[in-house]
């Protein structure tokens, strides 16, 4: 049974919320990538990449994501659908970390793919979970529709995790919350419809873990899928609606350094 937050936590994480989930958020975290596009394609893909890159301290990730949509002439929907091999060959000495060239001609294929039966990038968290209330079977199966084309490099396969392998998930479960959230702050987009931000789960990196244990909402010993939905759990007894809006509060404080490391 999960205890219940106190009056004091409750009202610590509302406050961090409303400080942290304000337009000034945006142009310090990954999250100005897909904000500088209008088109839903572009604001679907660009968000994915910055999600998929965030890897590291903030500023490089955002310099990261910048080249790369550069690369891709600032029109990513539009460069997926038509680029040749000329247009391809401008993007062979992009590298982030562990992400590379390789990787990143199967983001492009697989892109290319989805929106030839799609129009949205939303149907490819539902494919094989019609009944849509079950997150963890969403992600499970948008990995295995992530990697089913013929070609797949099994060394891309480390760039999209998986409640299977009780992964926490962290980045998948951040480009949710910001193509899902509905709210009238201006940060996250709510421009999907299907899922809803009650599914969601937090997004539990080093700032939420660390900061989640300060406020006794959970006790595990690594960052794990358990981990994100024990203090989701947590989260849902102050916004059963809207869980994953804490995620603001508890990255923040992290940030900031609430509690003082």
């Amino acid at each position: 049974m999960v205890r219940m937050i106190s009056t004091e936590v409750s009202d610590l994480l509302n406050s961090k919320y409303l400080k942290f989930n304000n337009l000034n958020f945006i142009e310090l975290d990954p999250i100005c990538i897909p904000h500088r596009f209008t088109n839903k394609q572009d604001i679907e893909i660009s968000g994915f990449f910055a999600a998929v890159l965030a890897w590291g301290q903030r500023k490089t990730i955002i310099n990261k994501c910048t080249e790369l949509m550069q690369k891709m002439d600032n029109t990513p929907f539009e460069f997926i659908q038509n680029a040749g091999d000329k247009d391809l060959k401008k993007l062979e000495n992009f590298v982030h970390r562990t992400f590379n060239f390789v990787d990143l001609m199967y983001f492009i294929e697989f892109f290319k793919a989805h929106y030839k039966q799609y129009e949205s990038f939303e149907d490819a968290f539902l494919i094989g979970n019609n009944s849509e209330n079950n997150l963890k079977e969403n992600l499970s199966n948008f990995r295995k529709y992530f990697f089913s084309l013929e070609d797949s490099p099994h060394r891309t396969r480390k760039h999209i995790s998986s409640p299977d392998s009780n992964s926490a998930c962290k980045r998948i479960n951040m480009y949710l919350r910001w193509m899902v959230r509905k709210d009238n702050n201006g940060v996250d987009f709510g421009i999907w419809n299907r899922l809803k931000p009650a599914q969601l789960v937090i997004p539990c990196d080093v700032h939420v873990e660390n900061i989640a244990r300060r406020l006794n909402l959970t006790n595990r010993p690594k960052a794990d899928w358990k981990m994100a939905e024990e203090i989701t759990e947590y989260l849902s007894h102050l916004d059963p609606e809207d869980p994953s809006k804490y995620d603001f509060a508890l990255f923040g404080m992290g940030i900031e350094k609430y509690f003082g490391t």
